[in-house]
């Protein structure tokens, strides 16, 4: 069975979340993935935490088959190595800090000059040119930046999310971006170049406050778990934990008040008709509704809610998820080798393909099988010949 990316070679000059997670995804699809980590340490993601067995938790997560590749890129020869890799490659992917690949002669003008049908990816936290192009961009200071912890939070406190979700926006997108050229590439046999910042991510990915907030309105209001704009939507306490739910019309908030709350009065009454009423007498509603669920317990809100017919959830932490009987149904888990033996990983969405499942690596781990494949060998001082 052949996967989509199956033949393609894709070598990342990467580190940390963005880049490392978009070519991981590359390599779910079958493409080759040759990361190349500096020998002193690698990757400083590799260094983040010992989590995951020993190792660290956010490595594990995007950097499963994947090939390692120790080049010291201060050293001429190592960086002749890379070139002569690139010009065998079809995407060449770099989240290095703004201005570093083009001193290592690593641009895609002068990649793509060479190789034409190259697709080059840069990854950065602004972009090329603008006042912030040499800006340091960690992942909390584009939530910043980019608005979002201006909604995330309590109207007391911002908060940031709890995962790295610029980082994460843009791996997406830079692996959008590199399929889209692909495809056009099978098109017109041309390669292209995709360049991709944290702050655009994030600004796409914040489309909804900001047309909230069209010319100077007020833009949403931090609602913690809950919604800004929408009522009853979020986390409510019953007598013994909590629930969360959701509505989203006047159909389910006249079944929840009636199936869930017992409340044929609350149904009919005109002030609550549409979102916009029941959002206007929020704390009204809130305090009927404290008054039914605060004598339930989870279980009891559960059925009712369900039996309504209205969207809802348990809050679940991470144990929850590991064991969580929907993923276990559709058999969603299978597992990945790494250096300190198999860990448990979620299976990538795929047709009728297998995902590519393939180790973790230890830093270097396929360094002389790739300069062996180059016809390249080290000295004994460690110096490239061939």
């Amino acid at each position: 069975m052949t996967r989509p990316l199956d033949g393609l070679l894709v070598v990342s000059l990467e580190q940390a979340i963005a880049a490392p997670y978009c070519t991981r995804q590359l390599a779910d699809l079958g493409a080759r993935v040759i990361k190349v980590e500096r020998p002193d340490g690698g990757d400083f993601a590799r260094a983040y935490d010992g989590r995951a067995r020993g190792l660290s938790s956010h490595f594990v997560w995007t950097n499963r088959s994947k090939e390692s590749l120790a080049l010291d890129l201060k050293q001429e020869a190592d960086r002749a190595v890379l070139l002569r890799l690139v010009a065998r490659a079809d995407v060449f992917v770099q989240n290095l800090a703004p201005g570093a690949a083009d001193r290592l002669g690593l641009d895609h003008a002068t990649l793509r000059g060479a190789q034409p049908r190259l697709i080059t990816c840069s990854i950065s936290g602004y972009g090329t040119g603008g006042p912030y192009e040499t800006r340091k961009a960690y992942d909390l200071l584009i939530q910043a930046e980019a608005g979002f912890l201006s909604v995330t939070g309590t109207p007391d406190h911002m908060a940031k999310a709890g995962i790295s979700v610029a980082d994460i926006a843009a791996g997406t997108m830079a692996y959008q971006g590199i399929l889209a050229a692909l495809l056009q590439r099978g098109r017109t046999g041309a390669g292209d170049h995709v360049e991709v910042s944290m702050l655009e991510a994030m600004a796409e990915w914040m489309g909804f406050p900001m047309y909230f907030a069209t010319d100077g309105a007020t833009p949403p209001t931090r609602a913690g778990a809950g919604h800004a704009t929408i009522f009853p939507y979020g986390p409510f306490a019953t007598a013994d934990c909590t629930v969360l739910f959701g509505l989203q019309n006047d159909r389910e908030w006249r079944a929840f008040a009636t199936v869930v709350l017992g409340r044929d009065d609350l149904a009919s009454d005109p002030r609550f008709n549409g979102n916009d009423g029941r959002a206007a007498h929020r704390d009204e509603l809130q305090t009927a509704i404290d008054a039914v669920l605060s004598r339930l317990s989870t279980a009891e809100a559960i059925e009712r809610l369900e039996r309504a017919g209205i969207g809802m959830a348990r809050v679940n932490d991470m144990e929850g998820l590991w064991h969580h009987p929907q993923l276990a149904a559709r058999e969603r888990w299978t597992s990945v080798e790494t250096p300190q033996g198999p860990v448990p990983a979620l299976k990538p969405i795929a047709g009728s393909w297998e995902p590519r499942m393939d180790p973790v690596p230890a830093l270097g781990e396929h360094t002389a099988a790739i300069l062996a494949e180059l016809g390249v060998e080290r000295e004994g001082s460690g110096k490239m010949v061939g």
